[in-house]
């Protein structure tokens, strides 16, 4: 994996982005790969943030992978900082390659590095076979969570 360069993401790496977001049952749903219109707004809102990386594994070039590591201080645990990772996604072709390994290892070093005292995530219900691998990755499922939709 050494050939994978993990970086913060630009503009150029939107529609990759985008493609990798929509490109499963939960994401072709929500996600509007052919309109980058509301990406770019947001992907401005994210680089302008400076608790916000939103970042892009490349091999060769080509957009393989991606993730948000958002970085959150706060009252609760004695004023702990926690990082929360949210949209990762790899390249079908890159899927079973190790390199959604790669990328939380890198957010887990990042947090730490950003003074993060805890990372966490959350998983759609459904996703079973990611629940096993952040399990494997040492995430515990500890929570329950709510979403509303506004």
């Amino acid at each position: 994996m050494s050939d994978i360069e993990i970086r913060r993401a630009t503009e150029a790496d939107l529609p990759a982005i985008i493609a990798m977001l929509a490109d499963d049952p939960l994401g072709a749903a929500r996600e509007s790969p052919d309109d980058l219109a509301p990406y770019r707004a947001a992907f401005e809102a994210l680089a302008n943030d400076p608790q916000q990386h939103q970042i892009v594994a490349v091999r060769e070039g080509r957009t393989v992978g991606t993730l948000q590591l958002t970085v959150i201080p706060g009252l609760s645990r004695r004023g702990a900082t926690r990082a929360i990772i949210e949209g990762v996604r790899v390249h079908r072709d890159e899927r079973g390659s190790g390199l959604g390994t790669q990328l939380i290892e890198w957010a887990v070093a990042e947090s730490r590095t950003l003074g993060c005292q805890m990372v966490q995530l959350t998983s759609d219900a459904t996703r079973i076979d990611a629940h096993r691998f952040y399990e494997r990755l040492g995430f515990e499922a500890s929570h329950l969570g709510f979403k509303l939709q506004l």
